[in-house]
């Protein structure tokens, strides 16, 4: 049941039911009161809340925008560069969503809190005065009502007369009090159905405002996330194959660690304790030296290890003579004597093992303190391993060999062919680049193309980043681009089996990266530099899949690639059906006939297209090329 109405005319009758009506119109009005009064406080804390928000949103988007991503390596792929740029793109929209959430907070006082106060104030405030005023008049006419009725009635007659005109002025205003009253109570009734709801919609309306700001953002984002989903995504999948890498490298430096020990450019590095003559006592002082064999200068700086600090300048003087030190002559053990040119006095030092004495003194061209001398060989480093665990027959693997080696027979060597089994040409790759002193691409031959290559790493452009590979191919001696040749035909029928073996053109590409393009050094920065080979040898046409996705292989280093948008716009002299398709994998546009997409895209108008491998589809109205190996039809 709603509030009953209150007639004026009640006013002149004032009955208890008049009163009671009143009464139940005046709790309303304070309930409303007093829920206005904590709307308002709620209000306010909401405000305040979006603001500290805010502020925490802004703070969250500076150190996204501040931090810049530091990659393993001198090359940045395409991906690695996404990938670094996108805490700035984070930033630039939580800043943009931040700036339409202020211009939302700052108008909330405007539309909401001003508008309940002031309602609160001026019109239930108003109403509160009314009732005051209502009050007194009602006590100031029952009390002079009541004294007028006492009056005797043997009084005068103009005394009577005088006292009845009295209580009519008082009684006539105290109607019009109530009337007045009566009046405010229901308009203020009636004005609470908007002037109080109306600021809570503009509030919402502001909030409405915001989110769609919001929805208009992640629209115009979409198109960057899908690119960074797809950079993630090729990431994780190098990431995989480059870890399994450096594990093995740990392994390896686990087992034999004196026979990976890093080369540096220097001749020897490393601690070494030295004796030295403080306030008459001898002390050993631990020092990191590095000797350049060269110049034969010997560097030393105090360093400790604990804190990390170095401690003072860098000494340094030139070697004139290095000689161990016999056992007995000394009770520190691993020690050895310098001199130099430019420092007076015999310097002891003692190496860290017995092991390490002999490497300092090899690198200083050491003496013994006996007549003869001790030569000991040191070898470091270990053939590589093999890239295929497959055994094939051995007289197989070999005459697969001698025929690929001849140049008379090479050309004529077909791998696709039934005679060679897999585990013979996988034997046969591996036996081939285990112990061929110059591959496909020797160290020698791949780094005289250096300035090649690091052109071919700066190209955007797939077109040109295929031209500039076919240069730097058909620059190599004829052995190897014919070796080259073999190699590639192989890895294209086992990607093309991809689904069963597991081996993408990413994969090989990152199995066989290194290998082709083998680094001087086993060392973990050679193993992260693999990115750099990946997009040499894995380079594709522009009407090639993404090397880093499972598509069908392209190898256009030996015939020219072909354009997808002369293969795409001939038409077909059959209509083809049209189905939809769901993508399997996300993938990413390499060229404007192409289309990017995120998995379970949904394609309409799915369709074969003159391009093999390759569908044509239709997503948001654009109609563009599909890899075909990517989708499912539904």
């Amino acid at each position: 049941m709603g509030l009953p109405a209150l007639e004026f005319s009640d006013c002149y009758v004032d009955s208890p039911q008049f009163r009671e009506r009143l009464k139940s119109h005046e709790l309303e009005l304070e309930k409303t009161n007093k829920f206005i009064k904590e709307l308002i406080k709620d209000g306010k804390a909401l405000i305040q809340a979006l603001k500290n928000l805010s502020t925490a949103k802004r703070k969250f988007a500076e150190s996204l925008n501040e931090f810049k991503f530091q990659c393993i390596g001198d090359a940045e792929t395409d991906d690695e560069i996404c990938i670094a740029k996108s805490l700035q793109e984070f930033a630039g929209v939580l800043q943009n969503l931040e700036d339409e959430r202020t211009r939302m907070i700052e108008n909330a006082n405007d539309v909401l809190i001003s508008p309940l106060e002031r309602f609160r104030k001026e019109q239930i405030g108003a109403a509160k005065e009314a009732k005051k005023k209502y009050d007194k008049e009602t006590e100031k006419y029952c009390t002079v009502l009541e004294k007028h009725l006492s009056l005797s009635a043997k009084k005068k007659e103009a005394h009577l007369h005088e006292a009845d005109n009295q209580v009519d002025i008082v009684r006539q205003h105290f109607y019009e009090v109530s009337l007045e009253y009566v009046f405010k109570v229901q308009e203020v009734q009636e004005r609470k159905m908007f002037e109080f709801v109306e600021p809570l919609l503009a509030f919402l309306q502001g909030l409405f405002t915001y989110y769609h700001h919001g929805y208009e953002l992640a629209k115009d984002f979409n198109h960057f996330k899908t690119d960074l989903t797809i950079s993630i995504q090729n990431t994780r999948n190098r990431f995989e194959s480059t870890r399994s890498e450096v594990e093995c490298l740990m392994k390896k430096m686990k087992e034999n660690p004196d026979e990976h020990k890093s080369i540096s450019p220097n001749t020897m590095e490393g601690y070494l304790f030295v004796q030295e003559k403080r306030s008459f006592v001898s002390t050993w002082v631990k020092y990191y030296c590095i000797y350049h064999r060269e110049p034969k200068r010997m560097a030393m700086m105090l360093f400790d290890q604990k804190s990390g600090a170095k401690n003072g300048d860098e000494e340094s003087f030139t070697l004139k003579s290095c000689t161990r030190r016999k056992t007995d002559s000394i009770e520190k053990r691993f020690c050895f004597d310098i001199e130099a040119v430019d420092r007076p006095g015999v310097i002891t030092m003692q190496a860290l093992s017995e092991e390490d004495r002999r490497l300092w003194m090899e690198a200083m061209d050491g003496r013994e303190p006996v007549l003869y001398l001790r030569h000991r060989k040191f070898v470091s480093g270990t053939p590589p391993v093999g890239l295929y665990r497959i055994v094939g027959v051995n007289s197989r693997v070999q005459k697969l060999l001698s025929l690929a080696m001849d140049p008379k027979t090479c050309a004529d060597v077909e791998l696709d062919s039934t005679e060679w089994e897999i585990k013979t040409i996988t034997s046969a790759i591996k036996h081939y680049l285990r112990y061929q002193p110059e591959m496909c691409f020797s160290f020698a031959t791949a780094y005289s193309l250096a300035s090649s290559f690091s052109v071919f790493l700066e190209l955007d452009n797939p077109e040109a980043r295929v031209a500039e590979i076919h240069s730097i191919v058909h620059r190599l001696p004829e052995k190897n681009r014919q070796m080259l040749e073999l190699l590639m035909k192989h890895l294209a029928k086992v990607a093309s089996h991809h689904q069963q073996n597991l081996m993408t053109v990413a994969n090989l590409g990152v199995v066989f990266g290194p290998t082709l393009l083998r680094p001087q050094e086993e060392t973990v920065a050679a193993i992260m530099d693999i990115n750099a080979c990946l997009r040499v040898c894995v380079c594709r046409s522009p009407a090639s899949p993404s090397p880093t996705s499972p598509r069908s292989p392209s190898w256009p280093m030996f015939s020219a690639p072909s354009s997808p948008q002369l293969a795409s716009s001939e038409s077909s002299p059959v209509s083809p059906p049209l189905r939809k398709a769901r993508a399997l994998y996300a993938c990413k546009a390499e060229h404007d006939s192409e289309l990017s997409f995120i998995a379970g895209t949904i394609f309409e108008n799915v369709h074969p297209s003159r391009e093999p491998g390759w569908l044509e589809g239709t997503l948001d109205g654009k109609t563009g090329l599909i890899p075909e190996n990517y989708v499912e039809f539904v």
